[in-house]
């Protein structure tokens, strides 16, 4: 009965994945209600046990895809992957009143350019304290704290090394995590109330998921506004990294 049971979930992973997600956001909710009064959302909840799972399933099989390592969870591979996650974030922006979007004008610009600037410079700071003097490996690392999809992106077209891609890509990750956690506890001082706030945080955080996830576990009517500034954002860094960015770090560090 066990086999039979295994093999049924292993032949429809993305089911089972959908399955798994739906019961961990279920636990998240009862633990955010219960153990802590609603003060810490279940959305936040649910992103700390998910990773608390990858971590664990990464010490038990070695492997490097967290739970979808387990043949049972192959299916999460493919439900967290690329693919759906940029259709929904595609779908959210039909969501987005466009009176809403023009109120954000220039704020909103320039929102996007310090979200991009900043954290680059911040990134190729502190990679240079640890001691990284090659431009290639100091422009790959502060375009991986802008996000984990411009690290590797700018990393590849400059020929960065694996090691150096796989170091851009957790300081990306960090940064969402913190975005992600810490937007609902921060929320009321940031006054995270309107779409013209929601866009303008979208431009300064950038991280996609972080921003979105964010926002969710704060007010869900907010998220295709920071999740559309925050997508622009992506592009930028994107554009900017592996060409302005790299020139002038470049030219620094002749």
């Amino acid at each position: 009965m066990t086999d039979l049971f295994l093999k049924v979930i292993t032949q429809n992973g993305l089911i089972t994945a959908f399955a798994v997600v739906g019961l961990i956001t279920v636990l998240a909710a009862l633990l955010s209600t219960h153990l802590t009064a609603g003060r810490v959302h279940a959305s936040a909840i649910a992103i700390v046990i998910g990773l608390v799972l990858a971590y664990v399933a990464g010490r038990l099989t070695g492997g490097s895809k967290g739970v979808a390592d387990w043949a049972a969870l192959s299916g999460i591979s493919l439900m967290g992957g690329a693919m759906l996650r940029d259709f929904t974030i595609v779908a959210t922006a039909f969501e987005v009143d466009p009176r809403h979007l023009r109120q954000a004008g220039l704020l909103g610009a320039v929102s996007l350019l310090l979200g991009t600037v900043v954290p680059f410079v911040t990134g190729v700071l502190v990679a240079r304290a640890f001691g990284y003097t090659d431009p290639v490996v100091l422009t790959t690392l502060g375009a991986g704290a802008v996000t984990y999809i411009v690290g590797p992106v700018t990393g590849a077209a400059l020929g960065a090394s694996s090691d150096i891609l796989a170091l851009s890509v957790s300081a990306g990750l960090l940064k969402a995590i913190l975005v992600m956690v810490g937007t609902p506890l921060a929320a009321r001082a940031l006054r995270l109330t309107s779409p013209r706030a929601a866009m303008v945080f979208g431009g300064l955080a950038g991280t996609v998921s972080g921003v979105t996830a964010g926002l969710a576990a704060t007010d869900r009517r907010l998220v295709p506004y920071g999740a559309l500034v925050a997508t622009f954002h992506t592009g930028v860094g994107c554009l900017l990294c592996p060409s302005v960015f790299y020139l002038v770090v470049r030219a620094l560090m002749a």
